[in-house]
């Protein structure tokens, strides 16, 4: 052991400060030392009175640490719902809102203070919640997901500064929280039959086979989505409900749908059990149940069987197409098949290291199976995703994605995701017109196809239709009612260039409540404020958005943007030097 190495111990971080202090500041120094001095006794004693400990508080920052994370998040919420009431009596220019990030890690204990990656990170997640907002990292959610009545918001694994590894971050959601509000509210049942199918429960001794049963659920989904008489959830909304109790009725109320099919996997050796049951989410009985017991290769049969059995108990017709097409397999080598289940588990992860990783695991499926076209097409989209997330610069990403998504449909023209990839890459290349046919294609050969729908509206947008984009996008949102930021886009985008701005400055703002790193919303926002009238907002978020994006190139904007009509993307820029960016 070494004599002069420092004690640490396991504890809950909590780290905070004023969202837009500088601004305060300038605007009236005094009035805002006062409040802060306020609203610093306020949390303080709230910290004590959950059991914390201030361990320092530099201007307007505060860090401190807590014995349980229960009593961290308890604290922060009455923290942050005290400092909002208080706020309410302000003018909306002085109201002084604190973000809040929450971590539990390891740290270095020195006397009073505390150092170490369990800090930094706790700093992170305050840097990713928005003013009156709670971030908190995984290994807080880990801890209190079943303890405390709060709902929490995922934001994905985010790769934060100064720590190596993706941090899983999750928002929580307050009961004023006008976000959630807006996304929890229960929609209409659809006119057609309708099912989620949800996360099936990984039955097998060994933990590691999670991604088995993940892919199992997702080619259910697939496979119940390519028939136009149902209305399938997305796979996005229902892996939300992954590893939680939650009662079938409450399923059905909250994404909208009358049927939810549950069930388990359990795999070993050259074995695989399954069970499934679908279930009436209004009365809770139960429309058919059902055990096999089967060889590991014959898990497309078993899928195939699971599947026609749901369409014959919802009494679906199924044209000729479609019955072909489900009968199709994507691979009969089971080994590939495993390869790209594992590749999808990674490729879920949405991180560099994630994309890297799902890709040699798909590259392995195709050289165990040359003729697997949802392979090549998947190995396609880790290419569209290193580009389109800034991952890398390189057009040859983008040509990559292009030439697999052709491989893909020349091995298998009946494949809907392949035609959505290309459909992006051909509105990058500025070729709207192919654009839309692929993605229009994609649904329909995927009439449920949420991702398609969103993808056909960002393309829409660009292509000059802002008005068939908005109706595409909320189709996408209703199919996928849990949905992600990334739904909100294309629908924010929209409303923009029809010059609907007050809409668009609320959607724009919900997207960033929902992940604070989303910039694209942040200039967009900034624009449309600019184009209200409200000039000091507008310099505000685009001030925010340069910090952020240190490194911006203003001229690749230029050129990559795929904006049909050129004089868009002249007007974006001349507004941006109206709101204090010289973007040349």
């Amino acid at each position: 052991m070494e004599q002069d190495s420092l004690p640490r111990k396991l504890t809950a971080v909590l780290s905070a400060d004023v969202k837009g202090y500088s601004r305060l500041m300038g605007d009236d120094e005094d009035g805002t030392v006062r409040t802060l001095g306020t609203y610093r006794d306020i949390i303080f004693d709230l910290i004590q009175k959950h059991r914390g400990r201030v361990v320092d508080s530099p201007g307007d920052n505060i860090l401190a640490e807590f014995g349980s994370v229960v009593d961290a998040v308890r604290g922060s919420v009455e923290i942050q719902e005290t400092l909002r009431a208080r706020n309410a009596g302000m003018p909306e220019n002085r109201r002084m809102e604190f973000r809040v990030g929450i971590n539990l890690g390891d740290v270095i204990v020195d006397g009073d203070r505390i150092y170490g990656d369990g800090v930094n990170i706790a700093a992170r997640m305050e840097g990713l919640a928005e003013g009156g907002g709670i971030c908190i990292s995984g290994t807080v959610y880990d801890q209190i997901e079943n303890k405390l009545a709060f709902d929490y918001n995922y934001l994905g694994e985010q790769t934060v500064k100064n720590i190596t590894k993706p941090v899983r971050v999750y928002r929580v959601r307050m009961a004023d929280d006008t976000v959630s509000a807006e996304r929890t509210k229960e929609p209409s049942l659809p006119d057609r039959p309708s099912i989620a199918v949800l996360p099936f429960v990984n039955m097998s001794v060994d933990p590691e086979q999670e991604y088995f049963s993940d892919g199992m659920t997702e080619d259910l989904i697939t496979d119940l989505s390519k028939i136009s008489g149902l209305f399938v959830i997305a796979r996005n909304s229902v892996f939300t409900y992954k590893g939680k109790t939650v009662k079938v009725d409450q399923v059905g109320r909250e994404l909208g749908v009358r049927h939810v099919l549950e069930g388990s996997v359990r795999k070993a050796g050259g074995r695989v059990r399954i069970t499934a049951q679908l279930v009436d989410a209004r009365t809770g009985g139960h429309l058919w149940a059902e055990r096999y017991d089967r060889d590991l290769e014959d898990i497309f049969a078993l899928q195939d069987e699971v599947v026609q059995k749901i369409v014959a108990v919802l009494a679906v017709k199924l044209t000729e197409d479609e019955q072909d097409r489900l009968e199709q397999r994507y691979t009969n080598n089971l080994e590939a098949y495993d390869c790209f289940l594992r590749g999808l588990e990674y490729w879920n992860h949405l991180t560099p290291e994630g994309n890297d990783q799902a890709r040699r695991m798909f590259c392995s499926a195709i050289d165990m199976d040359p003729e697997f076209a949802l392979a090549y097409s998947r190995l396609g989209i880790t290419y569209w995703l290193e580009w389109t997330f800034g991952w890398s610069h390189d057009l040859a990403c983008l040509e990559k994605a292009f030439e697999l998504a052709h491989r893909a449909t020349a091995l298998d023209d009946a494949l809907p995701e392949p035609h959505g990839l290309l459909g992006m890459v051909y509105l990058w290349k500025k070729e709207h017109d192919k654009a839309i046919d692929e993605l229009q294609r994609a649904i329909a050969l995927d009439p449920n196809y949420a991702e398609g729908m969103n993808q056909l509206a960002h393309g829409l947008s660009f292509a000059g239709k802002p008005g068939e984009a908005i109706r595409w996008a909320k189709k996408a949102m209703r199919l996928n009612p849990l949905y992600t930021a990334f739904y909100l886009w294309p629908l924010g985008h929209a409303y923009f260039l029809l010059e609907q701005h007050e809409d668009a400055v609320a959607t724009l703002r919900r997207i960033l409540d929902m992940n604070p790193n989303f910039h694209p919303a942040r200039i967009y926002l900034s624009l449309s404020l600019s184009r209200l009238g409200q000039a000091d907002e507008a310099r505000t978020e685009a001030a925010a958005f340069l910090k952020a994006t240190p490194n911006t190139s203003w001229e690749d904007w230029r050129q990559r943007l795929p904006y049909k009509d050129p004089s868009v993307i002249e007007g974006l820029f001349q507004t941006l030097r109206q709101v204090g960016v010289k973007p040349w």
